[in-house]
């Protein structure tokens, strides 16, 4: 019988590599996102469906799951893949801003995962998958909201893999470096504000981040690691996914705060 794994955010990037490896891999997928009536390429998969979820609101969420569970009997695993970056300032963000960011990425992740533990306690297995970001365990200049927000995933993520061991599932969390999808558009809001003080920061990261020599990972590659961390029977709990993932945690890790802020502030031109 073929598994069947959930996904939130499957409209694009990650979420909609991840979908499309699943079922290549002949499991079942529920692919959700806000908007599936806009989908013009999932739908045409055999064994997946589409599902309206939006978590920032909780019937929503209900509802999908109820619905997987109705068209494939079980779900298998949890991919929470949906969220958005925030940068700039932090002087420069409206309040409602701030709330949406940690709303969408950290109480919308922890309402889809709350929904779903009941299912997975009943069959006494499972496997959750919270994509955070090397953001997670390190930062860049002007991501106090998004980094804010993976730095609670990964906690999350911690502590939730204890409790869930009880109940027969496993918790993981997989790190993507930089990833060539449409994060520099829709899925990011990037407040610049009129403060002077902090617009020759603001032009130093545009240029870091627009340095063709940079390495970037297709979303497949992330796919590929969120099939390997749900199917591999293990109880590890991080995987990266990219060659600057490894570079980067494995300097942050290495360095004191001074050695690898300063190394930083070089790419800054600081």
């Amino acid at each position: 019988m073929s598994k069947t794994v959930l996904i939130t955010g499957a409209s694009s990037g990650i979420g909609k590599a991840t979908a499309i490896h699943f079922q290549q891999q002949g499991w079942n997928v529920i692919a959700t996102m806000r908007s599936p009536e806009k989908d013009t390429e999932l739908n045409k998969l055999e064994n997946l469906q589409l599902e309206k979820l939006d978590v920032l609101d909780v019937s929503s969420i209900e509802q999908a799951i109820l619905n997987g569970i109705a068209k494939f009997g079980k779900i298998d695993a949890l991919v929470n893949n949906a969220g958005y970056g925030a940068y700039g300032p932090l002087e420069s963000f409206p309040r409602e801003n701030i709330i949406r960011q940690f709303n969408t990425n950290v109480i919308g992740l922890m309402d889809v995962t709350k929904t779903i533990i009941p299912h997975f306690r009943q069959n006494k297995d499972g496997v959750i998958v919270n994509i955070s970001s090397i953001g997670g365990q390190m930062t860049f200049a002007l991501g106090s909201l998004y980094h804010g927000t993976k730095f609670a995933v990964e906690g999350i993520s911690e502590s939730l893999h204890f409790e869930m061991k009880e109940i027969g599932v496993k918790v993981k969390i997989v790190e993507p470096g930089f990833i060539a999808t449409d994060f520099g558009s829709r899925s990011f809001d990037f407040q610049a504000g009129n403060i002077e003080d902090y617009q020759p920061l603001i032009g130093a990261l545009m240029k870091q981040w627009q340095n063709p020599n940079n390495i970037v990972s297709q979303p497949s590659l992330v796919a590929e690691v969120i099939f390997n961390a749900v199917t591999d029977g293990t109880n590890q709990l991080r995987y990266r996914a990219g060659e600057d993932a490894d570079f980067l945690l494995d300097s942050r890790k290495k360095m004191t705060d001074t050695a690898f802020f300063e190394m930083m502030n070089k790419q800054l031109g600081n």
